[in-house]
């Protein structure tokens, strides 16, 4: 899928196995940074690679998509599918391409894909003051269903709340008739 705004061009594509070491320096670019997703620097690569490396080759169970701009990988996104049928999902998006439509470009190949899974619904979490995300997230039927308060302890010593949204999928099959 081609995407870009004015003169950003990137293309969305499953990300390959050649593009493991370039995911890893962009998961390691926006952990840098401090405050948008739950990795923090320094990162530990070997870990890492192993678990990118695992979900580019993820089958049935689980996706990896990259946002390509002319060799650069600026995005990307994940979904683990549980076998309950409820997938977990997660992304970023380099600094300097963040409101320049990659994020929603990669939610739309990401939640094309969790529908032809056949699971029935999507899950995430994000910090409550990642605003860009939380909006980007609710775009695409995201809801809030609840607060994880003082749950991620981070390096500095504090303890960060987390927002729990989701995206039910699947509106047909009946909900548990037990009250």
């Amino acid at each position: 899928m081609s995407a870009g705004t004015g003169g950003s061009k990137y293309v969305v594509r499953p990300a390959a196995r050649g593009d493991v070491l370039p995911l890893l320096d962009l998961l390691e670019a926006v952990a840098s940074e401090g405050r948008w997703i739950g990795t923090e620097a320094p990162v530990d690569r070997v870990a890492r690679r192993r678990q990118i490396s695992e979900t580019v080759e993820g089958g049935e169970r689980a996706a990896r998509f990259v946002a390509d701009a002319g060799g650069a990988l600026v995005g990307n996104l994940w979904i683990d599918l549980r076998t309950y049928g409820v997938g977990d999902l997660g992304m970023l998006v380099a600094q300097e391409w963040r409101r320049r439509g990659v994020g929603s470009a990669l939610m739309e190949a990401g939640l094309a894909w969790t529908r032809a899974a056949g699971a029935h619904k999507l899950v995430l979490q994000a910090w409550p003051h990642n605003l860009g995300a939380l909006a980007l997230y609710r775009k695409f039927g995201f809801v809030q269903e609840g607060l994880l308060r003082r749950h991620y302890p981070r390096r500095n010593g504090e303890l960060w709340d987390a927002v729990m949204m989701g995206l039910v999928l699947d509106e047909h099959t009946p909900g548990s008739s037990i009250s």
